[in-house]
């Protein structure tokens, strides 16, 4: 094959091409995704959306878009906030965890400063300790 049978900008068309077939590909499946997650749509209307999208695809794409974006950008925020929370409440549980002689410490100094009393040191320490 010779320049002259595939020209470059020929090349760079077919790359273009595929890559936005590419990218409406996974916009796609992330419709699917958000159509089955969204929980402000009823049976019957995320079937409709399926078969709008099935039928037509490219034009239900773009409809869904349109009509759903901001519900769908939300959808994911909220995924992502949910998903970084328990991530984090992870690494505390697992990374904050103190030992009993810090504890102990910490009831000290409570007890000194007047916050608890004997009694609460005591039963504090006790249940630490056991």
């Amino acid at each position: 094959m010779t320049a002259y049978d595939y020209p470059i900008m020929g090349f760079f068309w077919s790359m273009m091409i595929f890559f936005l077939w590419f990218i409406w590909l996974m916009l796609l499946f992330r419709i699917f995704g958000d159509i089955f997650r969204s929980a402000d749509l009823g049976g019957v209307a995320k079937t409709l959306w399926i078969i709008f999208v099935i039928c037509l695809p490219f034009l239900g794409v773009f409809v869904y878009v349109i009509a759903r974006g901001n519900a769908m950008t939300q959808r994911q925020v909220e995924a992502s906030q949910a998903q970084q929370a328990q991530f984090d409440s992870y690494v505390r549980e697992t990374a904050g965890s103190s030992s009993t002689a810090d504890e102990v410490a910490k009831l000290s100094t409570l007890q000194q400063t007047g916050v608890i009393t004997d009694a609460e040191f005591a039963t504090a320490k006790a249940r630490l300790l056991a």
